[in-house]
């Protein structure tokens, strides 16, 4: 927004924003888009399939509507195309476990200001719980990586790779993309213990377990074993501080054979810190959530690359949603 924009009434609609977002959150934990996910239904049927009070749920009900994402006609309730498209589960676009990661992280921003005061973080990282948090955070990442991954996979050229890590991979949602695109490709998927069962559950959805592995282990702390091609480090620097984003840099380049290629993936600020939006926003959510972690400037990863000995450093023609970017290099032995 822009300054001469800001004003009592846009500044109270500000502050008071998050009223829908919780709205939304109720209704995507209580998987009301899905119960309607078959056709419109009434608000004792709906509250009896949810176990809820008829009088709080035609509440919610209500906002959801006047929020656009329900049709309401002689007292039945109805998914609109949008909600029945992102919000039902039944859905193969179905965006809720990023909303109920969203759901998750509320409690620790509304702690912002002591974590400011103290430079420390307020909340446990999610891939260190066992439960739904870890779930929604998982999921949550495989929803936004199947909507990003086929424009990454286009904008990539893996022509001359055999074989590629995807350090820190998750559900291994981009390996499945990228070797989907490139048919000789084969793909590693490295993360912890605990994705294994999300990620296995991911690859053999898409048919891809004899082209795609996964190895347990924690970046951190493990060395990575074998040579690649390719390495793919998405959405993972920006939850460490430069020391240790300098080591895992340095362990994916060791990792590389002759002429390999380098990916990094994150939210990119502009040089000057302070844009665009949404990253300086992450930024402040890497605080809530960890030791050190921060979003980084183009210029800061470049030389992070450079530091390691990896040249011809660019950063692709790529824009994915929330500014997120892609900065390449190559390794010369």
């Amino acid at each position: 927004m822009n300054i001469e924009q800001w004003n009592p009434s846009t500044l109270l609609q500000l502050s008071g924003s998050y009223w829908q977002t919780c709205a939304l959150h109720a209704a995507v934990k209580l998987d009301i888009f899905s119960a309607l996910s078959q056709g419109p239904l009434s608000n004792d049927v709906l509250s009896k399939n949810v176990h809820a009070d008829p009088r709080s749920m035609a509440m919610l009900l209500n906002t959801i509507t006047a929020m656009g994402l329900l049709q309401k006609q002689n007292d039945q309730y109805n998914n609109t195309p949008a909600s029945q498209q992102f919000l039902s589960k039944h859905s193969e676009q179905y965006i809720g476990y990023m909303i109920l990661h969203h759901h998750h992280l509320m409690e620790s921003w509304a702690k912002l200001p002591k974590a400011v005061v103290s430079g420390k973080s307020v909340r446990e990282r999610p891939v260190h719980q066992e439960n739904e948090v870890l779930e929604s955070f998982l999921m949550g990442m495989f929803n936004n990586a199947m909507l990003i991954a086929p424009k990454v996979a286009e904008h990539i050229d893996l022509s001359t790779s055999k074989n590629l890590l995807d350090l820190g991979g998750g559900p291994g949602t981009y390996a499945i993309f990228f070797c989907k695109k490139n048919s000789h490709l084969n793909a590693t998927v490295f993360d912890l213990p605990t994705t294994m069962p999300f990620a296995m559950k991911t690859i053999e959805r898409f048919q891809l377990q004899d082209r795609i592995q996964f190895v347990p282990g924690n970046y951190e702390q493990d060395e990575i074993h074998g040579t690649y091609d390719a390495v793919w480090i998405s959405h993972i620097l920006h939850a460490e501080g430069p020391e240790q984003c300098d080591l895992l840099i340095h362990k994916a380049v060791s990792a590389l054979k002759s002429n390999g290629l380098i990916f990094i993936h994150e939210f990119i600020l502009n040089d000057d810190m302070a844009s665009p939006l949404f990253p300086t926003l992450f930024s402040l959510n890497m605080l809530l959530g960890t030791a050190n972690g921060q979003a980084y400037s183009e210029f800061q990863i470049k030389a992070m690359l450079q530091k390691q000995g990896v040249k011809e450093i660019k950063r692709l023609d790529f824009k994915g949603p929330n500014d997120s970017g892609i900065i390449m290099g190559k390794v010369l032995r």
